[in-house]
């Protein structure tokens, strides 16, 4: 054997061992520095609330030791912020936190180029029910009285929503679809803002998530006429849902997170077992227990298959709003 031969079998053997050390190197180093948490509503909102309590647990575990930013990119009904994570590929410290009413429209509009292969789903945690929410003083005693009024004045009744593709909204397209009433909608930049548009006395109604409204609920300033929920909700067993009301909407934000695509499956699987050990904590579950969510577990395999059945159910909206002509 020559010298040359043997230089060079000297150097296959380091390289496969690199390549076999590599991806527990990677794993063992993973987080290397900061996390962005990208949000696309306004401070305040449900989708950011949720980002800050995530961040908040993966701090007081000591889950990650590198730091943690909370990065809003508004506008674009979450077009902005998508196409931001978009750019990122390949950088597993870049994080979007997902409220699956508006991503799962991006993805599936072919004029955005925002389609699900340009991510990589991380987490689902749960579900954000939607309610149908006026202020006490509201004329609207029950859901009927609603659908009745808007019946008679078709479009003339508003109802405020965080976007024009988001969960509200497409709770409100449900509800047109499943009533025949015709309702007008007003877009705000986060949940939050939308219900204290209603509170203020500025639009009659809003359907966001119940969470959102829940400090205003609570102090008997607004009132919770229905909900989207399967069953009643422990915490309002006196409001009806839609379903048991004869409608066919059983719909919610769900809150998750995903990655850039072209990210190394090494930190994949890291993040979901640290998100995995964040959703198990003590104080998410006090959150999600407190705000009524309907609690489930998705890692990366999962979510990414519901966030694929979730676009093909999503077409028949879309088309009905005619973001698919444009």
């Amino acid at each position: 054997m020559n010298k040359t031969f043997l230089r060079r079998l000297a150097r296959a053997c380091m390289l496969l061992a690199a390549a076999a050390i590599a991806p527990q190197a990677l794993a063992q180093v993973y987080p290397s520095k900061q996390l962005e948490l990208v949000v696309h509503v306004n401070p305040g909102g449900g989708t950011d609330v949720f980002a800050r309590l995530i961040q908040e647990i993966l701090n007081r575990e000591k889950l990650v030791s590198q730091p943690i930013i909370i990065s809003n990119r508004t506008g674009g009904a979450g077009t902005v912020a998508f196409n931001y994570v978009k750019s990122k590929r390949g950088d597993p410290h870049t994080i979007l936190t997902i409220a699956t009413g508006s991503f799962v429209t991006a993805i599936s509009r072919a004029d955005l180029d925002l389609g699900l292969e340009h991510f990589t789903p991380l987490a689902f945690f749960a579900r954000d029910p939607q309610g149908v929410i006026v202020p006490t003083e509201s004329k609207y005693k029950t859901f009927k009285d609603l659908v009745d009024d808007a019946k008679s004045q078709p479009e003339a009744i508003v109802c405020a929503v965080t976007s024009a593709t988001g969960t509200g909204r497409q709770t409100l397209w449900r509800i047109e679809r499943e009533t025949g009433a015709k309702f007008k909608f007003v877009t705000f930049k986060a949940g939050s803002e939308a219900v204290l548009s209603v509170l203020g006395g500025h639009v009659p109604f809003t359907t966001e998530n119940v969470s959102e409204a829940w400090a205003h609920i609570e102090a008997r300033k607004m009132r919770v006429l229905a909900v989207t929920t399967e069953k009643r909700m422990p915490a309002l067993p006196d409001v009806p849902t839609l379903t048991e009301l004869g409608y066919k909407v059983e719909i919610g934000t769900g809150r998750g997170f995903g990655m850039p695509s072209g990210v190394p499956k090494e930190a994949v699987a890291t993040m979901e077992g640290i998100l995995r050990k964040a959703h198990a904590s003590q104080l998410w579950q006090e959150y999600s227990k407190k705000n009524m969510y309907e609690d489930r577990w998705m890692g990366s395999a999962e979510f990414a298959k519901y966030l694929a059945e979730q676009r093909a159910t999503q077409k028949e909206f879309i088309d009905s709003i005619g973001l698919s002509k444009k």
